[in-house]
């Protein structure tokens, strides 16, 4: 090994990165990055594996974390938000196209016959707290000058921010971002009703004669409120592999989501904030899925991408943030515990319980003052199972972006295992190990988290990947071979 004087070289990256290459290792953690796909963030292990046969005793294969680079394995974080990780975000949106996909095709155990049963894309969105800054259009579908008078630029950053941040309702907003889960559910509940009392059944007939089966993704407005894109289906009682009767019609669905989303109503009672009820908005769009291959809008594989699109996004495309306001050290209580219990005021946040001070976050006026009525109203008694300062940074919303019925298809895990399961296969097949049965086969392991990213070195490296793969990308977009 060569030893370099890096003492000439100002950027610590660079240093690393010289470093790490001079090392008799470097291939094998070059081999580590490429492996990751461009991961940003990934998740260092120490520990060990053995595969034996129970029949013989034999050691098949044995791997310890101390035989590689930094004696740590490196895994991919799994990060669905684009904006933390778009190497591991772009894998979680390919699972979501084909867990949504599968679900109006078929494929991966679903029969092909699901793409005949009924199915419409809804979008449930939430009232108005209060006239913004936006860009409406005409029928014809110009733009027309908006409240303020002006034309807003499709990048303005005042679209979707109060035209009177004085009279809007922040309260009403991010209340109803914390029970837009709950809306959800109910809308659900209300739509199973809806459609027995349309068939002329009660709710037990109707369950035995048919099921509904939906998958739905959250999205962010603009103004910081969430709204559902769902793609809901009626199956037979036995689910995906047998229609539901003929007279579960698209109309029956159609006119029955429209009623289902006038009726959900959540009360929300406070002292301080006074009762108020919450639904959804005026705007509600139901429309039919068509089939693959015609020239409808909403085809199977226009949704599927539809939807996959946004299931990588979270709260900060609406210009907000994406990881927690709470203090790390006093988990937002502002004050840590002396051994004999006696509070003190926490060090790292000066007793605000607050990661950073709501003033110097780098968000718009807006913005802040969503995510500091969150954490107002964390406060409160009545609102502390909703863990609004924990959720601050998600301007309340705690639910999961994307989620489906047991029966609507395959499942996130599923896919997940199949793929661990092929490269697993691939890595047999390049060590030259014999096929394992999994009856005579033991794998036996511990593994330890060991922290997470890269060294400065190390992440040059993996920005190289990153961009290579997005000129790949690219390149098959624009019709490359």
């Amino acid at each position: 090994m060569v030893t370099l004087d890096l003492r000439h070289v100002a950027s610590p990256a660079v240093q690393d990165l010289l470093h790490l290459i001079n090392q008799p290792d470097f291939d094998r953690a070059q081999q580590q990055i490429e492996h990751l796909g461009g991961c940003t963030e990934p998740i260092r292990l120490t520990g060990h594996t053995t595969t034996v046969d129970t029949t013989t005793g034999e050691v098949l294969r044995s791997y310890t974390s101390p035989d590689e680079p930094r004696d740590s394995l490196l895994t991919a974080c799994g990060n669905r938000r684009a904006s933390r990780c778009p190497a591991c975000s772009r894998l979680y949106a390919a699972d979501t196209y084909h867990l949504i996909r599968t679900g109006l095709s078929g494929g991966k155990n679903v029969p092909d016959t699901v793409r005949t049963h009924p199915r419409v894309f809804a979008t449930l969105t939430p009232p108005s707290f209060g006239p913004v800054h936006n860009r409406p259009t005409t029928p014809g579908g110009d733009i027309r000058p908006c409240r303020c008078r002006k034309l807003h630029d499709p990048t303005d950053t005042l679209i979707g921010t109060p035209l009177n941040p004085a009279t809007y309702d922040y309260e009403g907003a991010v209340l109803f971002n914390a029970h837009a889960s709950a809306l959800w559910a109910r809308f659900t509940t209300y739509l199973r009703r809806e459609i027995a009392a349309a068939l002329g059944m009660t709710q037990k007939d109707a369950h035995a004669a048919l099921r509904v089966s939906f998958a739905k993704v959250a999205e962010y407005q603009q103004r910081g409120l969430v709204h559902f894109h769902a793609v809901i289906r009626l199956d037979g009682p036995d689910g995906s592999s047998q229609p539901p009767p003929p007279y579960a019609t698209i109309a029956v669905l159609t006119k029955a989501a429209r009623a289902a989303a006038k009726r959900v109503r959540v009360t929300v009672a406070s002292d301080t904030a006074g009762e108020r009820e919450l639904g959804w908005g005026e705007q509600f769009d139901v429309r039919e899925i068509a089939s693959f291959g015609t020239d409808a809008e909403f085809t199977d594989q226009a949704v599927a991408a539809y939807v996959a699109k946004y299931a990588t996004k979270s709260s900060d495309a609406s210009g907000t943030l994406d990881h927690t306001l709470l203090c790390r050290p006093c988990q937002g209580r502002g004050a840590t515990l002396l051994p004999h219990g006696t509070p003190r005021p926490c060090a790292a946040c000066d007793g605000t319980g607050q990661a950073r001070p709501l003033t110097r976050l780098a968000v718009t006026r807006h913005v802040r003052k969503m995510i500091r009525t969150c954490w107002e109203l964390g406060e409160l008694p009545e609102f502390a199972h909703l863990k609004r300062q924990k959720w601050a940074h998600m301007l309340g919303f705690r639910g999961h972006f994307s989620t489906k019925s047991r029966s609507y298809s395959t499942t996130l895990g599923a896919l997940r295992a199949a793929r661990r399961a092929w490269r697993t296969e691939q890595a047999r097949a390049h060590a030259g190990l014999p096929e394992s049965d999994p009856t005579t086969t033991l794998v036996v392991g511990h593994w330890d988290y060991l922290g997470s990213g890269y060294s400065p070195g190390a992440a040059l490296l993996a920005a190289r990947v990153r961009h290579r793969k997005e000129l790949e990308r690219q390149f098959i977009a624009e019709g490359g071979c």
